[in-house]
């Protein structure tokens, strides 16, 4: 019998992925556990990243940083393995994307420092459960991602702008997916922007930089959440001569529930 994700708990996730059975985008997957991002830098890189995380807490809320060589991002998955339990990751030369593999073994080196960062795929099993619809979802697509106008807090040697994920709601909707996401901050909290995508520097919104388009229906508001594609933004400004990622919607699932992460 099939798996079936979306009741599925983050480890049976994660292992999927390291089989190579799943390399798809991961929303609604095993509903109720946090979904994570991933930046991956060289030990000598990685002070200055931290630097920037803490700079900018809303895109980049750090819930885990590994030591130095080790791939097991001990304090939110036991016996995970960063190389393999993804179901897609990207690799940066010098700030530019060179491969989308589905695992990362022949590009480890002992010297790499991982951060696994919160993400907003976290908090949409309690806008469902508050009955407030999450489009992607419904249309069995990846979140839509866009680069905006406003800049992040640089640190060292990063800086860039800042990404948001999208998600049409109705006004009322969109008070109540407020409420609910403020309880979340270690997973983006609250939207950053409701309504004109022009007055964020978003120029058309059938056109996302990242992830899929999703259909916005009469009466509905574009809501935008900061986003953990943000780093590779940064990534992309500041250049390191070797970086890895997470390809964006691609998450790593981990052993917390979203309980976990409440009102932190």
């Amino acid at each position: 019998m099939l798996l079936d994700f979306s009741t599925a708990t983050g480890e049976q996730v994660r292992a999927a992925c390291r089989a190579g059975v799943y390399t798809s985008p991961t929303p609604g997957l095993a509903l109720g556990y946090v979904q994570a991002n991933l930046v991956i830098l060289p030990r000598d890189w990685a002070f200055d990243f931290l630097l920037f995380c803490q700079r900018n807490p809303k895109p980049c809320p750090v819930l885990d940083v590994t030591e130095p060589g080790s791939p097991e991002a001990k304090l939110v998955a036991s016996d995970s393995d960063l190389r393999t339990d993804l179901p897609a990751y990207r690799v940066w030369r010098n700030g530019e994307l060179v491969e989308e593999p589905t695992d990362i073994n022949s590009h480890w080196r002992d010297d790499l420092v991982s951060f696994v960062i919160g993400c907003s795929f976290t908090f949409e099993n309690a806008l469902m459960a508050a009955g407030v619809p999450v489009r992607h979802i419904e249309q069995n697509v990846n979140v839509p991602m866009y680069r905006t106008n406003i800049n992040c807090k640089p640190a060292g040697r990063f800086n860039g702008p800042l990404v948001v994920s999208m998600r049409p709601l109705l006004p009322a909707q969109a008070v109540k997916a407020t409420q609910v996401c403020s309880r979340f901050p270690r997973a983006h909290g609250a939207p950053v922007h409701i309504g004109n995508p022009e007055a964020i520097g978003i120029r058309d919104i059938s056109k996302p930089d990242f992830g899929d388009a999703v259909e916005v229906r009469a009466g509905e508001l574009p809501v935008f959440w900061a986003c953990g594609v943000t780093p590779q933004a940064a990534v992309m400004s500041a250049k390191p001569p070797f970086a890895i990622t997470h390809k964006p919607g691609h998450m790593f699932l981990t052993d917390l529930k979203d309980t976990d992460l409440e009102g932190e």
